[in-house]
């Protein structure tokens, strides 16, 4: 029953995995690159929990007529990641702040064409 409609979670994955990096590698501007990085975490996200999820998994708690049980490791997992995905965008937040009281501009070919001068 798994046919290529069926796996849209995994499309969704290489959508928002593609469109992240394609932000990434194509903007200059400082405060895109980190949305286009926050945009790619994302996906990765979702592609764990996707993967953790076991279709007619119940909850591992031991019961009488349940043999097939979710492994709940990738949600902690993906939880702990969020807590540090947010603070490392606060910190690329912080310093594209900085970058921008010392250049006057957050556009990386200027800061670059600064430097050199």
């Amino acid at each position: 029953m798994d046919t290529v409609i069926g796996l849209y979670n995994y499309w969704v994955v290489i959508f928002l995995m593609m469109t992240g990096f394609y932000i990434v590698i194509s903007r200059e501007n400082l405060i895109k690159t980190v949305i286009g990085l926050n945009i790619f975490q994302t996906s990765v996200f979702l592609l764990y929990i996707t993967m953790g999820k076991v279709r007619g998994g119940t909850a591992p708690i031991m019961a009488d007529g349940f043999d097939v049980y979710t492994n709940p490791l990738p949600s902690v997992l993906i939880l702990t990641a969020i807590v540090v995905g947010v603070a490392t965008t606060s910190v690329a937040l912080a310093l594209v702040v900085r970058i921008r009281e010392a250049y006057e501009t957050i556009e990386e070919d200027e800061i670059r064409a600064q430097d050199r001068a």
